[in-house]
C-alpha cells in the first residue's frame, strides 16, 4: 500500500486547529536549524585551516607566491561562508511557495548549466564539472541538487491528482531525473547522481507514487550499475578497495588504509588540534572529502561522535520542519532539502569509515569547497523560510 501526502499524520485535532505538543519547542525552529548550521560551519572552519596549513606552506616553498601561506586556503574559505551565508540570508526571505512556482525555470537553468560545462568547464582530475570564476571554481551540480528537489517538490503537488498513474506519477519524473543523471555521468560526477537518485526515490514514495511502481527501478537500477560502474575500471576498484584495501595498499586501497590509520591513531580524544601526521601529504583530500578523518585523528572519537550529533539534530530538526509546515508543499520540500544534506553526511562518513566505496562527496559545511558549501547554504535558507511558517502556525495555538 502506497504512502501519499495525506497519509502524513495529522498536524490539526478535530476542531481544525494545529496540533501543538511535541512540537512544541522551546526554541522556535528556525533558530535550532541556524544554531546547528552555525556550529557545523565553525567546526569545519577550524579543521579547514588545520587539514590545509601544510598544503599551503608546500606551496609558498614551492611557488614564493605571496598569496601561498598557510592559511590561504582558510582565506578562501571564509570568502565562501560569507558568501553562502548571504545566500542563506536572501534565500530564506522568499517565500518558498514563490520558489515552487520558479521549480520549471530552476530545472531548465540546472539542465543548461550541467550542459554547458561539458563544453567550457576546466577539467580537473580526468573530470569535467567546474566554471572557472576569476579565482573560484564554481560546480553546478551542487546547485543542480537542490534545484532538482524544488522542481519535484512542486510537480508532485501539481500532479497529486493524477499521482499514482504509471504514466504521469513516475514515467516524466523518471525521464527529467535520466537526463540531469546522464549530463552527470558525462562530467563524470557518480556521487552526485546517486544523491539524486535516491532523492528521487524518496520524495516519490512520500508523495504518493506507489510502491509498486518505484520496483520497477530495479532493474535500471541494476543494468545502471553495471554499465556506469562494473565496466569503467577505476570505479569498480573502488569497490573492489572497499572490500580489501590491503589488496593494492599502494593505489586503489591507498585513500583508504590512510584514513583507516588517521581515525586509528586518534584514540578517544585525539591527539590534539593541529597535530595530525596524516594531513601531511599521506592523506589525499584531506582538507575536502577526507576531512572527517583529520578530525578523527586530531579530536578522536569524541569529536567524530560531536559532529554526527549535531547532522543528528539536523535531520531532526528538518523532519520537525516538515512536519509542522503549513502545506504539502513545505512538507515534501522540507523533506527533501533535510534528506540531501543528511544523506550526503551519512554518505561521506560511511566513506572515510569504509563502510562504503569511496565516492567524491564532500562532507556538508565542514569540508573546504565553495560550491558545495553555498549551494547547501541555501537549501538551509528554504528550510529556514519554511520553518519561519510552521513556527507562526504553531505560535498561534499556543
Amino acid at each position: 500500500m502506497s504512502r501519499s501526502l495525506t497519509d502524513v499524520p495529522s498536524l490539526t485535532d478535530d476542531g481544525g486547529r494545529p496540533r501543538t505538543g511535541s512540537l512544541t519547542l522551546a526554541l522556535p525552529m528556525e533558530i535550532q536549524l541556524w544554531i546547528i548550521v552555525s556550529l557545523l560551519i565553525v567546526i569545519g572552519l577550524i579543521m579547514v585551516y588545520s587539514a590545509s596549513s601544510s598544503v599551503g606552506f608546500r606551496n609558498m616553498a614551492e611557488s614564493l607566491d605571496v598569496e601561498a601561506s598557510t592559511s590561504h586556503y582558510l582565506a578562501r574559505q571564509l570568502i565562501c561562508i560569507a558568501l553562502g551565508l548571504v545566500s542563506m540570508v536572501v534565500v530564506s526571505r522568499v517565500s518558498y511557495r514563490k520558489l515552487g512556482q520558479f521549480g520549471p525555470h530552476l530545472l531548465a537553468l540546472a539542465i543548461l548549466s550541467l550542459a554547458l560545462v561539458l563544453f567550457v568547464g576546466v577539467e580537473k582530475n580526468n573530470a569535467r564539472r567546474w566554471f572557472q570564476i576569476s579565482m573560484f571554481l564554481l560546480q553546478p551540480a551542487e546547485f543542480a541538487k537542490v534545484c532538482w528537489v524544488v522542481f519535484l517538490s512542486a510537480w508532485v503537488i501539481r500532479k497529486q491528482d493524477k499521482i499514482k498513474r504509471m504514466s504521469i506519477g513516475f514515467w516524466p519524473p523518471m525521464i527529467w531525473c535520466g537526463v540531469l543523471g546522464g549530463l552527470l555521468l558525462l562530467e563524470p560526477d557518480f556521487g552526485t547522481t546517486f544523491m539524486i537518485g535516491c532523492s528521487t526515490f524518496v520524495m516519490l514514495l512520500l508523495g504518493g507514487v506507489p510502491f509498486r511502481h518505484l520496483f520497477a527501478l530495479a532493474p535500471l537500477a541494476a543494468a545502471g550499475f553495471y554499465r556506469f560502474v562494473y565496466l569503467v575500471p577505476y570505479r569498480w576498484e573502488r569497490v573492489t578497495a572497499f572490500r580489501n584495501p590491503w589488496t593494492d595498499p599502494l593505489d586503489s586501497g591507498y585513500q583508504l588504509i590512510q584514513a583507516w590509520i588517521a581515525v586509528g591513531s586518534g584514540g578517544f580524544w585525539g591527539i590534539g588540534l593541529g597535530a595530525s601526521q596524516q594531513k601531511l601529504f599521506y592523506l589525499p583530500e584531506a582538507f575536502t572529502d577526507f576531512i572527517l578523518a583529520v578530525v578523527a585523528e586530531e579530536l578522536g572519537f569524541a569529536g567524530i561522535t560531536a559532529i554526527t550529533v549535531l547532522f543528528m539534530f539536523f535531520f531532526l530538526t528538518g523532519f520537525r520542519i516538515s512536519r509542522s509546515a503549513p502545506d504539502q508543499l513545505g512538507i515534501l520540500l522540507a523533506a527533501g532539502l533535510t534528506m540531501l544534506i543528511s544523506l550526503q553526511a551519512l554518505l561521506n562518513m560511511g566513506v572515510v569509515l569504509g563502510l562504503m566505496p569511496t565516492k567524491g562527496l564532500p562532507l556538508p559545511f565542514i569540508s573546504y569547497g565553495g560550491s558545495a558549501f553555498t549551494a547547501n547554504c541555501v537549501a538551509v535558507g528554504i528550510l529556514m523560510n519554511i520553518a519561519r511558517h510552521a513556527d507562526k502556525r504553531v505560535a498561534r495555538d499556543v
